[in-house]
């Protein structure tokens, strides 16, 4: 069993290369030209249009499919996937998650727009989408078996990094910071986490709609207290990352060095990992919005990559810059518990352990939407409470189990899950732009 995990992790390694990362950056400056960087542009509006009143017509509300999709993409990746990113990478790469992130907007702003154009209503009445959809609609049914593999990947995909993997790494957190045994953390889990999944989408966008501003903001105002106590640091710590993002990271103290291909490469891996632009997920959520076009939710969706990179991956990644957290040799979540216990002391293992477990929760409910969407297509509407059950059950087995081939499984169904989404992206630009152009001769 050892050489096969092994086998995976060289297979995800290879996948999740310079030559996938090349095409979920090559797509995302496409677009961005190809939209004239529409998604800068118009940041403005997009956050406008959260508070805006109710359009047309969607399952949920436009701001509920912004928090479920949230839901899901702020979790552990802002968390230990920053740090993680910082240690393999140095401090530079930090800018280049900022660079991938904007351009990944245009990624995610075309993603919901497609969602949106090409979406249908099911048996029960609900709007649905995502990328399975808009290929089957928008390539023809010759592209079918691309929606079909991408709907295999996705279901897949969200029983790896959206159930086990999220159940982890709360239950061992908890279980280090606070000595909570793993199984009762994987009970409890999977309780909570069935009294929403098992209400379907309205109640997971209700439940999201409340936790992730709450949760967000609790966490940003976290790091902000740390960057705030080291405010004499944060110019130099800023200048660093920039400097490092193109010259390399020299060793220093427990940091044995970096190159700016490393900077390059675990900026761009972690900062996707975390925002999941290209990935085809937030679609699926932004499908069921109640909107009266689909460039309206598009400049909504796109305000989740830069809510999740720009603002919180920021808050994490400066604070273990600022701190010099960076220098001692620690990765993942013990890096960010470090740079956030040099504010607030012993408690600042427990910001981070809590930050995880609600993160976490967070994102098991996300995916299960994603994952239930992908079910869904591929079995009909039959297969929607068995699956919910099947989720649940699965939250304990995650909390105390080994995950070292779950890891290797999900990293490499995330990427094929990609693959389909992008060609999708690239071949329907045109779309894209057609609808923009439509709608924003008349409104913003």
């Amino acid at each position: 069993m050892t050489e096969f995990v092994d086998l995976l992790k060289q297979i995800s390694g290879l996948l999740w290369g310079w030559p996938a990362l090349i095409l979920i950056a090559g797509t995302g400056i496409y677009l961005t030209i190809r939209l004239t960087f529409l998604p800068i542009r118009r940041l403005g509006f997009g956050f406008r249009q959260i508070v805006a009143p109710a359009t047309g017509v969607g399952t949920i509300g436009a701001g509920a499919a912004l928090a479920t999709s949230l839901s899901a993409t702020i979790g552990t990746g802002n968390i230990v996937g920053v740090a993680t990113a910082i240690h393999s990478g140095g401090p530079g790469a930090l800018v280049w998650m900022w660079l991938i992130a904007l351009v990944g907007m245009a990624t995610k702003y075309a993603e919901a727009v497609l969602a949106v154009h090409y979406r249908e209503k099911d048996s029960l009445g609900q709007y649905v989408g995502g990328p399975m959809y808009y290929i089957r609609k928008g390539l023809g049914e010759n592209w079918a078996w691309l929606a079909l593999l991408f709907a295999v990947f996705g279901m897949f995909a969200g029983f790896g990094i959206g159930n086990t993997v999220q159940a982890n790494s709360v239950a061992h957190g908890l279980n280090d910071s606070f000595g909570v045994p793993t199984w009762a953390t994987g009970i409890t889990l999977a309780v909570l986490v069935g009294l929403v999944v098992l209400g379907g989408m309205k109640r997971i966008a209700k439940v999201a709609t409340f936790i992730v501003p709450f949760m967000a903001l609790t966490y940003l105002l976290a790091g902000l207290f740390v960057l705030a106590d080291h405010a004499s640091a944060l110019p130099a710590a800023i200048a660093l990352c920039f400097n490092d993002a193109f010259t390399g990271t020299a060793a220093a103290g427990g940091f044995a060095g970096a190159a700016v291909k490393e900077a390059i490469r675990f900026g761009m891996a972690r900062g996707i990992f975390s925002n999941e632009a290209g990935l085809g997920s937030a679609p699926i959520a932004h499908a069921s919005a109640h909107t009266d076009h689909p460039a309206r939710q598009g400049s909504i969706a796109m305000l989740g990559t830069f809510i999740d990179t720009i603002v919180v991956c920021s808050v994490t990644g400066l604070a273990i810059v600022a701190t010099g957290a960076w220098t001692s040799g620690e990765e993942g979540a013990p890096l960010s518990a470090l740079a956030f216990s040099s504010t607030f002391g012993t408690l600042g293992n427990a910001v981070v352990a809590c930050g995880l477990a609600v993160f976490a929760f967070t994102t098991l409910l996300g995916w299960s939407l994603y994952s239930e969407r992908c079910t869904q297509y591929l079995f009909g509407d039959k297969a929607l409470l068995p699956f919910r059950i099947v989720w649940v059950l699965v939250v304990p087995v995650g909390a105390i189990v080994g995950l070292d081939l779950v890891w290797a499984l999900a990293d490499i169904m995330n990427i094929l899950m990609a693959v389909p989404n992008l060609i999708a992206l690239l071949l329907l630009a045109p779309v894209v732009v057609r609808l923009s152009n439509e709608f924003f001769k008349t409104n913003g």
